[in-house]
């Protein structure tokens, strides 16, 4: 498959109008499909924390410790995937990812207490970190700048589907057939749509060079020296570190906290996942539009007000299902900006390389979030938890951190690519120039 072609601006109007070709689309839905189980493996573990917290003599203030390690491991594996990720085919690669997700999500199932329950959840992070990069570098290299806003909408919706689908139906699972069943079900799923992708995707080697090209694959060290890498990665931590010191509690808190009804749990997230799904969709549009710096500015302003009423006024001022949809939303609003943005600081051969970094800082500050949310949360007798609100203040303002560094990113990427636009009219009119013979 060929690196995408340069084209349009993202924010110019004819660009945006451009529909994608039948085989990008079908690379997109694979590539959302395969998302789907993985962000679905990592989902479903938050919500069932009360589960088997409550099945296996696990402390509710120790749910993080669950999450982080999943979140851990895939941070590791990301560093160590950026060193040779580029050198193979990205179908193959995301294939052998997927199927050692689809084991370690099984081994979940069989898990006897804390420790065995963490290591397959180890297991489990070190193939879907790198799973979850490839998956995105695919989309880059297929889908040109000005649709990469709208395609990004489209994967990142695995989220939403997730939520609306998977999420209510491994509640549903749990309460009827134990906390076990849900692993298994995911696992099974998993391995079909894994199946599928292997045979429908086509094999994307257009980032390689045949030898004697000059290929060679980018290096941490070289990334690193990357003033707009850098920069990206410390937006992207901070996004994800400012919503894990309260995604692994939320369940708990609502249940032991505000008493919402273990019952109707799975109705939070269906609601939430909708609106999610049809949110995703416009954003990507009003990013490929208006820019990634304002959306990401809308998104950490909409982050805060919503943490603040959740988690620090003392009583809620509003129904625990509109807060709980807001802070859905807020997540779609702040990940599709950054993630588009960040397509387009790679070159092809250093991409996988970039995703790679990429997913391990997203889960080493994920990893960051959760550890940190069990060190600062406490437990009374009646498990409900202490600490909540001071959580909620270091979200509200590590989230609002990231937005001068997007507007940082977005400046340096254009100017990259208007140098680039201007470098490759030089080259064509030269071309043409040139006398013949």
């Amino acid at each position: 498959m060929p690196p995408p072609t340069h084209a349009a601006p993202t924010n110019s109007p004819a660009s945006n109008d451009s529909a994608p070709p039948p085989a990008e689309r079908t690379v997109i839905f694979l590539v959302a499909a395969v998302q789907f189980v993985n962000v679905l493996d990592f989902m479903m573990v938050m919500p069932m924390g009360p589960d088997f917290a409550r099945a296996l003599a696990i402390p509710s203030s120790h749910i993080g410790l669950i999450g982080g390690a999943y979140t851990a491991a895939a941070a590791v594996a990301g560093l160590v995937g950026s060193l040779f990720l580029d050198r193979f085919d990205r179908r193959k690669a995301l294939a052998v990812s997927m199927l050692g997700l689809v084991i370690a999500t099984a081994l979940g199932g069989f898990a006897q207490g804390l420790g065995t329950l963490v290591g397959a959840r180890i297991l489990a992070g070190v193939f879907g970190g790198p799973a979850t990069s490839l998956a995105l570098s695919i989309v880059a290299d297929v889908v040109p700048p000005q649709r990469r806003g709208r395609a990004m909408g489209a994967v990142m919706g695995a989220f939403a589907v997730a939520s609306v689908l998977g999420v209510p139906l491994g509640l549903e699972l749990a309460s009827r057939g134990g906390f076990r069943l849900p692993f298994f079900a995911v696992a099974a799923l998993g391995a079909v749509i894994t199946l599928l992708a292997i045979a429908r995707l086509p094999s994307m080697r257009g980032h390689l060079h045949k030898k004697g090209d000059g290929f060679h694959a980018a290096s941490p060290l070289e990334l690193a020296k990357n003033p707009t890498v850098i920069a990206s990665y410390v937006a992207i931590a901070m996004m994800m570190m400012s919503g894990f010191v309260l995604i692994p509690n939320i369940s708990s808190y609502l249940q032991e906290n505000l008493h919402y009804p273990r019952e109707h749990l799975g109705r939070l997230y269906l609601v939430g996942g909708v609106l999610s799904f049809v949110v995703l969709r416009i954003v990507g549009r009003v990013v490929d539009r208006f820019g990634s710096a304002i959306v990401a500015a809308f998104g950490a302003t909409l982050f805060g007000v919503t943490c603040y009423l959740f988690f620090v006024v003392a009583t809620p001022p509003l129904p625990i299902m509109v807060l709980f949809v807001m802070f859905m939303l807020c997540g779609s609003v702040r990940s599709i900006p950054i993630s588009a943005l960040s397509s387009r600081i790679p070159a092809p051969r250093e991409r996988a390389a970039y995703m790679s970094i990429q997913s391990s800082v997203q889960h080493l500050a994920s990893a960051t979030g959760a550890f940190l949310s069990s060190k600062l949360l406490e437990e009374r007798a009646d498990r409900s938890l202490v600490g909540m609100s001071r959580l909620a203040v270091l979200a509200i303002v590590v989230g609002a951190l990231l937005v001068p560094f997007v507007a940082y990113v977005e400046a340096r990427v254009r100017a990259k690519e208007k140098r680039r636009d201007g470098d490759e009219g030089v080259r064509v009119a030269e071309t043409v120039a040139a006398p013949e013979g």
